[in-house]
């Protein structure tokens, strides 16, 4: 639904509109004055990357049902406008931060971005020379006429438009050229200091090639131009019904990913009508998908000034992950395991114990067979790595590679190819369904037979992002959990019928309906007057069924507290609705990625920990994992760690309002008052920090 979420009584919040909510509380930490200033810069550049995303993954539905100016399912005429008008005061809040606020803060503290106009004149010799040497080479300009057409413009690619007078070298008055600045040129520069001065000044590339047009027209007079790009269409679509070989087409499609359906066109803010209107023209966008904007078209690329400034004070304390509080240093992980399962709450605890674990594996001489699934690891892996040594080592490995993991095919692809080249058996799970579950299984031959150790997780194995995003990881030697784990992996190489699993709950098979089993049973022992409590923490909401599901159980009275990051179609304390319903959303310093599903009927409870948010696509489009977790210590462990914490934080922390709009949990929602709230992040960051 668009527009005001409840014109009718029980509906759910429209998703797109959702996840630029989101991109707003991701924003707030650019505003937040107790945040380091190159970190709010930070916060700017990553709202620029999901609005990135948000365009080439969502918006082509809406601006195709527009141009055919009919309902297309959910998407409609009126559904592009309210949603381009949305993303439009995105925007405009982003630049005015960054023009406004950070900048001048910046300057303050001795770093500045130089315009042409502020530069003095050495320094507009320093720019000259640098561009002839090592810009202009690399630039090759583009004179349209019919001999050269309107060129193919990149995907998220920086380019500039210029309008010329006078005549070309065969007296023509082709006035338009085009000029596409390769990627492999870096998106700001650090200038050489002055003398004496500790400030640190920099020349973004857009600017020094504006400042210099004219010369790459010798002969002719540049009269207006601007800097441009253009967003594509990018998620990648296979018939994986009709391809005979996935790993090649998918590597087709990669090569035409950047030249997909255009979908938004960002400009200078200065830019003329006769060029805008020429380039909307140009990528057939209507007059909405024009974006003017007071500054770099990219502000993802803020990323590459940030990483040049040399000011600690400037940027987050760094937080040095401890070992875990369960693991002894040197002890072996088969030995430890099977005295206990163990958890793993990263990146408080360090991700090297995994990686500890699976290089274990490797060096063990009776360990026979390791199988993983791989679903975004990196492009350079040391796990990719241990698992080649494995095969040279005469052990069985077997990855699940699953390579339309989106932005990640081409990295998988090349996985996929050196583990195969080695001798590893690779599959790439079942035809139709992402592999997402995360699951590591190592077979071992002991005294009294075969045994099997295995990994499971909430995130991925990615020693960069293991960094950044909070998941927990859970080591077990539990002998029905990994036999499951063993059919599983059977089930996705051989693609037989599973079995009956003994304790773990897999989709497409079986997850959504267990979840929805279990919403509903808390919905009818709350109706007979039993007290009912359901916690969730996840990513996104945005399965109907689910979110339908857990409305009944509110209106029988359970009481219901969901922590969802990101996108939330469960409207809250809606009355008649979801009046025991809470949404709280935690935006922090760590990207929360951890998925824990909480129910307790009566004294009865249980804990699941899953690789799958509440999304369509994760119950009935996915190999997705869900396994309880039973050992007393480790629940109250996570209940108190990633659902008590979350639950009371109000620093970090916005609610969900029944009209769909979030508020700060905390009452002073910004400024000094910050201080006296509570975080959830930075308890654990302190609790596991003294610990190490």
């Amino acid at each position: 639904m668009i527009g005001n979420p409840l014109q009718q009584k029980q509906s759910f919040l429209d998703r797109d509109h959702s996840i630029l909510a989101f991109n707003e509380r991701v924003m707030d930490w650019a505003r937040r004055p107790d945040v380091p200033l190159l970190e709010r810069l930070r916060y700017l550049s990553i709202v620029s990357s999901n609005l990135d995303e948000f365009f080439e993954v969502r918006v082509a539905p809406h601006l195709t049902a527009a141009r055919a100016n009919e309902q297309r399912g959910p998407y409609t005429s009126s559904s592009y406008e309210q949603l381009s008008d949305k993303v439009h005061a995105v925007v405009a809040q982003q630049y005015a931060i960054y023009n406004d606020e950070l900048l001048p803060l910046l300057e303050k503290k001795g770093i500045k971005l130089i315009s042409h106009g502020e530069r003095n004149a050495r320094q507009r010799r320093w720019v000259k020379e640098f561009f002839i040497k090592e810009v202009q080479p690399l630039l090759m300009p583009v004179g349209l006429d019919p001999a050269h057409p309107f060129p193919q413009v990149a995907n998220k690619s920086l380019n500039f438009i210029v309008r010329l007078t006078g005549k070309d070298a065969f007296g023509r008055e082709n006035e338009i050229a085009i000029v596409k600045v390769p990627r492999i040129l870096p998106r700001f520069f650090r200038m050489p200091p002055v003398k004496g001065s500790r400030q640190t000044h920099f020349v973004s590339i857009s600017s020094l090639i504006r400042s210099h047009l004219n010369d790459l027209f010798p002969g002719r007079q540049v009269t207006e131009f601007s800097q441009f790009r253009v967003t594509r269409h990018s998620d990648l679509a296979v018939d994986e019904e009709e391809v005979k070989n996935l790993r090649t087409a998918l590597r087709k499609g990669l090569q035409q990913r950047h030249y997909g359906q255009a979908l938004r066109l960002e400009v200078s803010a200065g830019c003329s009508l006769h060029l805008s209107n020429f380039l909307l023209e140009q990528f057939a966008l209507p007059e909405r998908a024009l974006y003017r904007v007071p500054g770099p078209v990219n502000l993802v690329r803020l990323n590459q000034l940030i990483d040049q400034v040399d000011a600690p004070a400037l940027r987050f304390e760094t937080y040095n992950a401890g070992w875990p509080a369960q693991l002894t240093p040197g002890q072996s992980y088969f030995e430890r395991l099977r005295q206990g399962d163990v958890l793993i709450h990263q990146p408080y605890e360090s991700f090297d114990a995994v990686l500890g674990f699976l290089r274990e594996a490797v060096e063990d001489p009776d360990v026979l067979a390791i199988k993983q699934t791989i679903y975004r690891t990196g492009a350079k892996s040391e796990l990719m790595n241990l698992l080649r040594e494995a095969v040279r080592r005469g052990k069985e490995v077997t990855a699940v590679v699953e390579l339309k993991a989106r932005f990640d095919e081409e990295a998988n692809i090349n996985y996929a190819e050196r583990l195969e080249s080695v001798g590893a058996q690779v599959v790439y799970g079942v035809v139709g369904l992402k592999t997402h579950a995360k699951m590591l299984l190592v077979t071992r031959r002991e005294a009294n037979g075969l045994r099997r150790y295995a990994h499971l997780s909430t995130g991925n194995y990615n020693p960069a992002t293991a960094r950044l995003y909070t998941d927990l990881s859970y080591l077990t030697a539990d002998d029905a959990l990994t036999a499951d784990l063993e059919q599983i992996f059977l089930h996705l190489a051989s693609q037989n019928r599973l079995p009956r699993l003994n304790k773990a709950l897999i989709a497409p098979f079986h997850l959504h309906k267990a979840m929805l089993d279990k919403v509903e049973a808390a919905g009818a022992a709350a109706k007979a007057g039993q007290d009912a409590r359901i916690v969730l923490k996840m990513n996104a909401l945005t399965d109907e069924p689910l979110a339908r599901a857990l409305a009944v159980a509110s209106q029988h009275g359970v009481k219901i507290d969901l922590v969802v990051r990101g996108a939330c179609i469960l409207p809250a304390q809606v009355p008649g609705f979801t009046d025991n319903v809470r949404v709280r959303s935690v935006i922090g310093r760590l990207l929360e990625h951890s998925r824990v599903s909480y129910f307790r009927i009566g004294e009865t409870d249980e804990l699941w920990l899953s690789s799958a948010d509440w999304m369509n696509r994760n119950m009935l489009r996915r190999i997705e994992l869900a396994w309880p977790v039973t050992d007393h210590a480790l629940r109250n462990r996570i209940i108190d760690e990633c659902l008590q914490a979350y639950l009371h934080d109000t620093k970090d922390a916005w609610l969900l309002r029944p009209d769909g709009t979030y508020v700060p949990a905390g009452a002073s929602g910004s400024g000094k008052g910050r201080a006296t709230l509570h975080s959830a992040q930075a308890s654990l960051m302190a609790l596991y920090g003294s610990r190490g």
